[in-house]
């Protein structure tokens, strides 16, 4: 029973093939393309004003260098949001519950980030390493913890946005079978159960949306210490 919860997260393969490419690929075709028109459908008019309050959001504590990551993180935004969101539908797979996966994006983005900020101000890139008015005993043990916390924050933003949604996944699959086991002996209970799932189930939506914002919003706070 225990295997068959963790079987969902198990990356599906086609004649040996894997299949996250598709998993990966496909939300890409989903999103509308502007035409040649002069006026859009509605639906085109709200991606373009959801991308466009979302980037004004994102980008006004930086400054103008931070700029340049604006086409970037809003894209990474509407990808995980749309990962996250198709991985709640049944029979799919999330590729954002691989811990492998979203290290994928964390990893190089935080690296980039540091990198700009050495390459830039290699001055105040290193004075985040020792706060202001630390006792001279405490230089050596401070250096080392804040070096630590600054190679943890990849591995953070990898870990929150797997274990978030990984755990999500496996309350509604549980919660699902139970409502499947007592329908036959027990309706009333059940009826209560999946009134429970249906509640479940919104606040999953907002939990997939909310932590893809919250992996873009940390990555453009490492950013800002660093431009």
């Amino acid at each position: 029973m225990m295997t068959s919860f963790f079987d969902q997260f198990a990356s599906p393969s086609f004649l040996g093939i894997p299949l996250i490419l598709v998993a990966v690929v496909l939300p890409w075709t989903l999103y509308p393309t502007l035409s040649s028109r002069w006026l859009n459908n509605r639906l085109v008019t709200a991606q373009g004003w959801f991308i466009n309050q979302f980037t004004n959001q994102l980008m006004s504590p930086l400054n103008t260098g931070g700029h340049k990551w604006a086409l970037l993180l809003t894209s990474l935004m509407i990808f995980l949001v749309t990962l996250n969101m198709l991985g709640l539908l049944p029979y799919t797979f999330t590729p954002t519950t691989q811990l492998s996966f979203n290290m994928g994006f964390a990893v190089p983005l935080w690296l980039a980030t540091v990198i700009i900020g050495v390459r830039n101000q290699p001055t105040i890139a290193l004075g985040h390493l020792l706060p202001e008015g630390t006792p001279i005993l405490l230089i050596p043990v401070l250096i080392i913890i804040e070096t630590i916390s600054l190679f943890i924050r990849p591995l953070a933003l990898g870990v929150r946005l797997t274990a978030n949604l990984t755990a999500g996944h496996l309350l509604i699959q549980l919660i699902a079978t139970a409502v499947f086991v007592l329908l036959p002996t027990m309706p009333t209970v059940a009826l209560l159960t999946a009134v429970v799932l249906f509640l479940l189930t919104l606040l999953e939506v907002a939990v997939a949306m909310i932590q893809a914002y919250v992996f873009v919003l940390l990555l453009s706070l490492y950013l800002q210490e660093n431009v």
